[in-house]
């Protein structure tokens, strides 16, 4: 059987409900069946919605733009929260494992995204040795956009708070928006093909949906080039 990224973080869960205090369980909880509760599909990006031009900054220096990551075929987005989220770094190093090397195979990059200022955020780059992109979206400007960003609710702040300074400052973004983990497919026509936003950070999309809707935009590029040559 293949591995299963919900599997992981279930087994994240299952450890959390052994050792965490309820109420500390309590507050996590019940933060992310709100944003399930909460959760507008209308505002999220969407298969069909085309992508306006962006830049990222990469962990290492320099930056990616939407125009290099496209410009030979679709890429592959995949946002995820901080550099030091537990589940972030699980699904993350999963992707690595799991979906990396079949996008390899067919040329097409990979790229994990959060707003964490580039020398905080290049932590989980070199903590699990990945070779997929790591980037900052700098102020939540692409997640905004995306329509995938939440704010901490109180009881979230306050156990943040109660840790040290806060998200904002673990972060370096001083404040309390995170996106949603999502992933977002997008063709050499800046279409979006494939995208799926998971409010509840503890589940998120398995490799292989990934794969078939990277494959589906190879064959959506092979039509039009055919087309163009026709």
């Amino acid at each position: 059987m293949s591995e299963s990224v919900n599997h992981l973080l279930a087994e994240l869960h299952a450890e959390r409900l052994r050792t965490w205090t309820p109420e500390a369980l309590k507050v996590n909880v019940d933060q992310r069946q709100r944003l399930v509760d909460e959760a507008d599909p209308e505002r999220f990006i969407s298969a069909g919605d085309i992508v306006d031009p962006f830049t990222l900054l990469k962990v290492e220096g320099g930056s990616l733009s939407l125009e290099q990551l496209v410009s030979k075929g679709p890429a592959v987005l995949v946002f995820f929260r901080y550099a030091g989220c537990p589940a972030c770094n699980i699904a993350i190093p999963y992707y690595e494992r799991n979906l990396l090397p079949a996008l390899k195979r067919r040329g097409v990059p990979l790229v994990a995204i959060s707003p964490q200022v580039p020398e905080r955020l290049k932590e989980i780059k070199d903590k699990h040795a990945l070779t997929l992109h790591v980037a900052s979206d700098k102020d939540n400007a692409l997640g905004q956009r995306f329509g995938i960003l939440y704010s901490f609710d109180e009881p979230s702040r306050q156990a943040s708070l109660a840790k040290g300074p806060g998200i904002g400052a673990l972060t370096g973004t001083g404040t309390w928006e995170l996106p949603q983990p999502t992933v977002v497919v997008i063709g050499r026509d800046r279409r979006v093909h494939f995208a799926q936003v998971s409010p509840d950070w503890l589940v998120r999309s398995e490799a292989q949906p990934i794969i078939d809707a990277v494959d589906a935009a190879l064959d959506a590029d092979s039509l039009l080039i055919r087309h163009a040559w026709a």
